[in-house]
């Protein structure tokens, strides 16, 4: 069965044009009707709307507040068709004093806190009227100054836009989001501003750098610092874009770093648990205590204790910047709507010139409103003049005719405006004190009148009235800078050896590579329990906030922090889950110390120099090439070199040879194959018969000890002859029953 499609009367398209006219039109919407600001007044519709119905329902500053509920009933019923909340939200945004650098909504109860902002109460429990600033943007509303057009349903009147006595955009600042386009402008200065409005309206081709002599950089409501450099701020003023980089103003106060102001939209409570957060990880050791002392008389007051007085707290406040909130970047996009209704990206001059552009068509437009209701006023007491000069006769023709109006405009000349006028008269007003009262008022009017046309004719008086009333304006409502522009160097994060506390530790490496680190100095690291198949390998000792090294078979050494490793109760995590060595590679040896410290790098080939800690260190989970090792070879237990002091370099092989030679013998090299230890027979290594597998450096005076299986056998000092000779010889046979040794240990004078 056959279906027919009848399409008679409707109208066919293209799916692409109808999706391209549909989208567009929907982006256009969004983007002129909902987030993108007007510059004459710097709100969006919904913020216009709410303020002008609170005008309406007679909320002004000096009037008793009603429910919030109300408003947004009158905004959302009347101007502004959609969701409630969403147009609560942009009302509780404008009584914020922590998100408006200057309200226009004077709220009571709950409207949030600088914590969460969204922990406002619903708009059935708070109250609001219009703050006094409102003023600057309502004063002039009814004198003919804006345009008015139909609400969505066509039954009443709204302003396209407020006659704003100041820039409102760049005092209270804004976001938004649109299609294609965002916006960000910062708060500012209302006298840093109008004292850079005088100065644009006195010199019109002022530069940036001028009126940045007055506009000193952007004024956040919640203080704190701007620690971008005066370039980086004069360039945004420039194009208008950019970022900024705020910061939390501190003081030093009876030991303790007092926080006493945070970066725009920054919660304390935030930046407290992202402090509390590295504290708990151990990685804030400088710091002690943590506390919120914030009250009603200081809104925001964080303290933090440091350990001791020997902490830079210049230094731990730079790496709080670095790793918390207390520093953050704004974006500054100043794509506006300007007065041509179109969207574009202004720079400071543009914006300001735009705006004087706005308030002298407003001005001019206010004038005229007026001059006309004046020069209407005097027509009408002309009549009115006219009546009582001839009062006898009105009064004769208004008795005796059935149409008074058209005699009175002929017999006397009168418009239809004038004849209307005497005709409502009341009795009462005939006296002859109403004629004196009459001509008062046309003096009073006529010298308004004077006053309104040379205004109007005149640019330079147009200018002056603008200047005074933008300097009334700022003494009325200006106030002092919040955000103090200081100039400072880049936060930089502490290092990571200074965020673990300093505590000697002793670094454990297992045959299998498992790595642990016990507190303290007096361990048996090869009395520890390991897994089973495992065993004791290496231990160096040093302190918890040194970087802990290991070398691989192939030579390759690979660091992190000692704090960090886990504890000695515990068997231990394999290195291979915090490092990326190469396949088939076997770790062979720690090593700690500080920078300074040097260690005996070698391979069973019998090659090694002295190493500098220093020369090692990297981030890199792969690690860093160091030491040489021919393929087949590996390397042998790093051995740590005694501080200021002589030693002897201890080398013994597989078959139990042992040499002892002056360590000023053997380089110190950064990397390398290094130089030969003790003389093993190429022919030999590489048949695998007889290879190094220890060394050791033995200071003046100490003592080597030689460990094979269990047991463990001294040679003193002075007991070395037999061993002692020059570098890469092939040393002396140890006694039997000890060739076969497992490690050696060079022991200090002074050691137990």
């Amino acid at each position: 069965m056959q279906s027919s499609l009848n399409l008679e009367g409707v109208e066919q398209q293209p799916l692409k044009e109808y999706t391209e006219k549909a989208y567009l039109d929907y982006s256009m919407y969004v983007i002129l009707d909902r987030a993108l600001p007007q510059i004459g007044d710097g709100l969006k519709p919904v913020q216009r709307r709410i303020i002008y119905a609170m005008s309406e329902l007679g909320l002004s500053a000096g009037q008793k507040p009603k429910k919030s509920a109300r408003t947004v009933g009158d905004v959302i019923g009347k101007f502004h068709p959609h969701g409630d909340s969403a147009c609560y939200e942009a009302m509780v945004l404008m009584a914020q004093d922590f998100s408006y650098r200057y309200p226009i909504v004077d709220g009571q109860g709950n409207w949030g806190s600088t914590d969460d902002p969204k922990s406002f109460a619903a708009m059935r429990y708070t109250e609001s009227r219009l703050a006094p600033y409102s003023k600057c943007l309502l004063q002039e509303l009814g004198q003919g100054t804006v345009d008015w057009v139909p609400n969505f349903d066509g039954t009443i009147n709204e302003p396209v836009v407020l006659p704003a006595r100041l820039p409102n955009l760049l005092l209270n600042g804004t976001t938004g989001i649109a299609v294609g386009l965002s916006t960000d402008v910062p708060p500012h200065n209302l006298n840093e501003v109008a004292s850079a409005l005088i100065h644009l309206i006195d010199n019109p081709k002022a530069t940036v750098a001028a009126l940045m002599k007055h506009i000193k950089g952007p004024d956040f409501p919640t203080g704190g610092e701007l620690v971008s450099p005066r370039t980086d701020i004069k360039q945004i003023y420039a194009t208008g874009s950019g970022t900024l980089r705020l910061r939390a103003a501190y003081k030093v106060e009876n030991g303790d770093i007092v926080i006493t102001s945070l970066p725009y939209q920054i919660s304390g409570s935030k930046v407290l648990e992202q402090i509390a957060t590295q504290m708990r990880n151990k990685k804030l050791p400088q710091v002690e205590d943590l506390r919120d002392e914030s009250d009603h008389e200081e809104p925001t007051r964080l303290v933090i204790s440091p350990r001791s007085n020997r902490v830079d707290k210049d230094e731990l406040m730079s790496h709080l910047f670095s790793t918390t909130s207390l520093e953050r970047t704004v974006r500054v996009n100043m794509n506006i709507i300007g007065l041509d209704g179109r969207p574009q990206a202004f720079d400071l001059v543009g914006l300001l010139k735009e705006w004087v552009k706005f308030r002298k068509d407003t001005v001019k437009r206010r004038l005229a409103h007026r001059l006309q209701i004046v020069v209407d006023r005097l027509h009408i007491l002309d009549g009115l003049l006219v009546a009582y000069l001839n009062i006898d006769e009105v009064i004769k023709i208004i008795r005796t005719e059935d149409e008074p109006k058209p005699v009175l405009m002929k017999k006397f000349k009168l418009s239809d405006i004038q004849a209307e006028a005497i005709l409502n008269l009341r009795l009462r007003n005939l006296a002859k004190l109403e004629e004196m009262k009459i001509q008062g008022e046309q003096d009073e009017l006529n010298d308004e009148r004077d006053i309104l046309e040379k205004t109007l004719k005149s640019a330079a008086r147009l200018k002056t009235l603008i200047k005074k009333e933008i300097l009334e304006d700022a003494e009325a409502y200006g106030d002092d800078r919040r955000t103090a522009i200081v100039e400072r160097e880049a936060a930089q994060a502490l290092d990571e050896t200074q965020l673990v506390s300093s505590e000697p530790v002793t670094v454990i490496l297992s045959q299998r590579g498992f790595a642990r680190a016990a507190k303290g100095h007096e361990v048996d690291p090869a009395a520890l329990s390991y897994k089973s198949g495992d065993a004791y390998l290496a231990a160096a000792q040093g302190r918890s906030n040194q970087l802990a090294m290991f070398i691989d078979s192939t030579g390759r050494v690979y660091s992190v922090i000692a704090g960090t490793l886990p504890s000695a109760r515990g068997q231990g995590e394999p290195l291979s889950s915090r490092f990326k060595p190469p396949d088939g590679a076997e770790f062979c040896g720690a090593m700690i110390g500080d920078n300074e410290q040097k260690y005996l790098l070698a391979s069973d080939a019998g090659y090694g120099f002295i190493a500098t800690l220093e020369d090692l260190v990297t981030r890199n989970k792969a690690g860093k090439a160091i030491l040489r090792v021919p393929p087949g070879g590996k390397t042998v237990v790093p051995a740590p070199v005694p501080k200021d002091t002589e030693c002897l370099i201890a080398a013994v092989s597989s078959i139990g040879r042992l040499l002892m030679f002056e360590m000023d013998d053997l380089p110190e090299l950064a990397k390398g194959k290094g130089n030969k230890l003790i003389n093993i027979p190429t022919k030999k290594y590489k048949a695998g018969e007889e290879k190094l597998v220890a060394a050791a450096v033995v200071p003046e005076d100490g003592d080597l000890q030689v460990y094979c299986g269990s047991r463990m056998m001294t040679i003193r000092w002075n007991d070395s002859d037999p061993y002692y000779g020059e570098r890469a010889l092939r040393g002396g046979l140890l006694p039997r029953g000890w060739r076969s040794v497992d490690r050696l240990v060079g022991i200090g004078p002074d050691t137990d």
